[in-house]
């Protein structure tokens, strides 16, 4: 009995086998196989295949559209601004901001002083050419006027072109030119003292080339740098250093300023009310002497 107990559980163990070993149906074993073989029936036969997901481009403006570069007018990624080399659209495309605009007219009163040597508080020192005014305080804007040639008109229709050398101070209100005595005539007569002008910014011929000028005192370790001879107003004053380009801080008598001797006696760059810049090497620090230089600005 026991021997038949034991062949029975033989027969069925070898049963067992034989069903386990027997094939299943495809579509359980090796599903991600065929899936895969089948997407590349499919695109053999003429279907897409779907491209692999990629991040979503950036919305940041700044970042995606490319720059023409300056040179070929191919684009480009914008380098990042350094001192050393800013931005040329920073510079040489708009005019700069201030009061003072060119395409402009102004209105305002003109009235006369006694010019004297034609010296004022722009320092621009002595002069024989009285065709000159002070600028109203507001519109003096901290020696930023100073240099710029306007053209004033009179209601009569009659015009004088004057260089801002002075301030007029208050109660000279925004728009006001105090003339020259000697410009004032060439609009009306002296005795009227005040009458109503219109005026505005003029690029005119100017004589030569500018200078530049180091403040008494200036040394390599401190000194006061003034434009002289400018035919547009001058917006900026920037000196070489180690560092690159510094912009130097302007004063209300028209001199800019490097309070730690930086860049004093080396390159300077400059830039006009246009955006132009332009470069002056090779002035030696010479206290109160007006030196020359081989540049002057476009006329606009």
């Amino acid at each position: 009995m026991r021997g038949a107990t034991v062949l029975l559980t033989i027969v069925g163990v070898l049963a067992c086998l034989v069903t386990t070993m027997r094939p299943g149906p495809k579509a359980e074993a090796g599903g991600e196989v065929r899936a895969d073989v089948a997407a590349t029936a499919a695109t053999g036969a003429g279907a897409t295949p779907q491209a692999p997901t990629s991040p979503a481009p950036s919305t940041d403006s700044s970042r995606a559209a490319p720059t023409p570069t300056a040179t070929t007018g191919t684009t480009a990624a914008a380098p990042p601004p350094s001192a050393e080399a800013p931005p040329k659209s920073a510079s040489t495309t708009a005019p700069s901001a201030g009061r003072i605009q060119p395409g402009t007219t102004y209105s305002g009163v003109a009235t006369a002083y006694a010019a004297a040597d034609g010296n004022g508080a722009c320092l621009f020192g002595p002069s024989d050419d009285l065709m000159i005014a002070a600028m109203n305080t507001t519109d003096y804007e901290s020696s930023r006027a100073c240099g710029a040639y306007v053209r004033v008109r009179a209601a009569s229709g009659a015009s004088i072109t004057v260089r801002i050398t002075n301030e007029c101070p208050l109660p000279c209100a925004p728009g006001q030119l105090d003339l020259s005595e000697q410009a004032f005539a060439k609009l009306a007569d002296p005795k009227l003292g005040r009458i109503p002008i219109t005026w505005s910014l003029l690029s005119p011929s100017a004589p030569g080339t500018m200078s530049i000028r180091y403040k008494t005192g200036s040394s390599p370790h401190w000194c006061g740098i003034q434009v002289i001879g400018h035919r547009n107003p001058v917006v900026r004053l920037e000196v070489r250093t180690t560092k690159g380009w510094r912009k130097l801080p302007r004063t209300d008598y028209n001199y800019f300023l490097s309070a730690d001797g930086s860049g004093c006696g080396g390159a300077m760059r400059i830039t006009d009310i246009y955006g132009e810049q332009l470069t002056v090497e090779g002035t030696a620090l010479l206290p109160n002497v007006a030196q020359p230089t081989r540049v002057q600005f476009a006329p606009r």
